[in-house]
């Protein structure tokens, strides 16, 4: 049984999220916090699965808490849902060890989708934060041609691998290569263990790093 830590100190907001993480996992136990310093608390009391966090609360950052969790129970994915789409929000709340970045503004559909991605450990990215990575990344310096791994991938693989690290959802990238969804996930799988990755961030460096971006 899966157990989830809620952190969110709007009421309101705390009970849609509730019923739509329920709604994506059910029968899951979730333990509901509007405060950071409850968060960190119940971490001494509970081992959670998940943890569904925001990033402005009325005593810190849900960033303490991913820090927290990567420390003390490192097995849980943390995943941020917030209003805070920029840079500055953004990157530190990865590098603190996040595993997704969601953004509030979405659709209750998206949403969901986004979720049901972490069966196949596809770590949650809001279309708008994906592309903020790439973008990221398209401004870091390319290493040295000598100095890049030498990978092999075969073209229907090179094809998907630009369309997960553009953002693309699983049953987009089959419609655009008229594949069906269990196939696109498969295909997924292969790559991250050809690259050694495990996340959509990792995938869009090494797509920018294997000069993939200029391509169609």
């Amino acid at each position: 049984m899966n157990h989830i830590l809620l952190l969110e100190d709007i009421p309101e907001i705390r009970t849609w999220l509730k019923a739509l993480v329920l709604q994506v996992f059910p029968n899951s136990v979730i333990t509901e916090c509007s405060r950071v310093k409850d968060a960190l608390g119940q971490l001494n009391n509970q081992r959670f699965t998940l943890a569904l966090l925001d990033l402005g609360l009325p005593d810190g950052s849900g960033v303490d808490v991913v820090r927290a969790l990567r420390e003390r129970q490192p097995e849980v994915q943390s995943v941020i849902v917030t209003i805070h789409d920029d840079d500055e929000h953004l990157f530190p709340a990865l590098q603190a060890g996040a595993f997704g970045y969601l953004l509030k503004e979405q659709s209750r559909e998206l949403l969901i989708a986004q979720l049901q991605r972490m069966s196949q450990g596809e770590p949650p990215l809001s279309p708008s934060i994906a592309r903020k990575v790439i973008a990221y990344f398209a401004t870091q310096r390319r290493p040295p041609a000598n100095l890049l791994p030498e990978v092999s991938l075969t073209e229907r693989e090179t094809e998907v691998l630009l369309r997960v690290a553009k953002g693309y959802t699983l049953p987009e990238i089959g419609v655009q290569l008229g594949l069906s969804r269990h196939t696109i996930a498969d295909y997924v799988k292969q790559i991250y263990r050809k690259l050694n990755v495990s996340s959509r961030a990792e995938v869009a460096l090494e797509a920018q790093r294997l000069g993939l971006f200029g391509r169609n």
